[in-house]
Formats: C-alpha cells, structure tokens, sequence
C-alpha cells in the first residue's frame, strides 16, 4: 500500500508577523504549515511532490505573488493558490482567478474564513491528485494492449457487437471474443460501462 503524503499549507509573505500569526492558525487546527518570506524562496524550495494548498500574499518586493503565480502556471503546477492581500481591488482578484487562483481574501479576514477556504482548496488538491492517479494507471493498463486489441477497444468503446467488429475487422466472431476478454482483462474492468468511463476520462483529460 502506497504510503500517504501529508497535505501542508505553504504560506508565502514578506510580513513576518503575519506569517508566524498565520503559523499559530494552522497549528491550532493541526494542519501542517511552511513558511516562505518571499515568493522565490518558495520557487526555490518547490518540488513536485509537494501536496497541499499555497497562501500567497499578493504584493511583496522583487517578487510579486502573481508573478509567482505565473511562474507556477508555467510549470504545470498544480497546488491551488489563496491570494491574501491588504491592497486588492476587484481587477486583480478578477486577474488572479482567471489565471487559476482557487480563492482571493482581502485583509483583514476572519480566522474562520481563511480557514473554511484553506480546507476547501485542501480537499480540492485531495480529488485533483486522485484523479491524476487514477489517469497514470489507466494509461499504464493501455500501454500494455497490443495494436489489434486497442482495434477491438476502440470499436467496444463506440457501441459495435461482436458480431459487428468481425465483420469490419474481417475477424471471426471468436477472435473478437478473445481479444475483447484480455481487453476487459488488462484494463481491469468488470464491465463496459466501466470500461466506457475510463476511455472517457483519458479522452476528456487530454481535449
């Protein structure tokens, strides 16, 4: 069994008071923190493997939080991002989101409400990564069906009998049988329907 990554709230300000205030929040609610004084230390620190939430002020020096943001995009980087800044407007939370950012909080804000949204981004990285997991090993399952056998699978997955796939592949019906049982059997499904959801979602992840 895989072991589990703990989730971890990165927080990112140049305000050292309000990152260690921000600190004492998350460890009254157990939830695991790392604090970053400015946006390239965390740039710096970033690793793939990291799994949680980033809370990111929106104007520090050298580096502003946007920018980070936009560095991050470039990446393909998937932490969802609150934006917390004491000068925010309507334009630049409107920017910060169009660009991806899971939420935008004005200071000041209420305990609670950093919170309720620190858990909603934390839940949404959660489902976000199994469904990332759950892609890598249907296409791993994939990988592993032989030219004819991807034939059958895709003539499976648009609705065609057996009876039907013989006839375009000029196969017997038999053959279509025995390629269709190690399709079901290599992409370990139990059932077309099964089968049909998990072409769907490779084909949806990749439009």
């Amino acid at each position: 069994m895989a072991q589990q990554i703990e989730q971890t709230v990165y927080i990112v300000d140049n305000d050292e008071a309000i990152r260690e205030a921000m600190a004492f929040l998350m460890e009254s609610v157990g939830l695991p923190c790392k604090l970053y004084c400015s946006a390239q230390e965390f740039l710096d620190d970033y690793s793939p493997q990291m799994r949680g939430c980033l809370v990111l002020d929106v104007r520090m020096p050298k580096m502003s939080g946007m920018e980070l943001q936009q560095k991050l995009n470039e990446r393909q980087v998937s932490l969802p991002i609150i934006f917390i800044s004491g000068h925010g407007d309507v334009p630049m939370a409107v920017k910060a989101m169009r660009q991806g950012a899971f939420d935008f909080i004005p200071k000041p804000f209420r305990d609670q409400e950093l919170l309720d949204r620190i858990n909603l981004a934390l839940e949404q990285e959660a489902q976000l990564r199994l469904v990332h997991q759950q892609l890598s090993q249907i296409k791993e399952r994939l990988a592993t069906l032989t030219g004819r056998e991807r034939e059958i699978l895709d003539n499976i997955v648009m609705g065609k009998s057996n009876k039907l796939i013989a006839i375009e592949l000029e196969l017997s019906q038999r053959t279509v049988e025995i390629h269709r049982a190690r399709v079901m059997e290599k992409m370990t499904c139990d059932s077309l329907a099964e089968l049909v959801h998990d072409i769907t979602l490779i084909k949806s992840s990749d439009a």
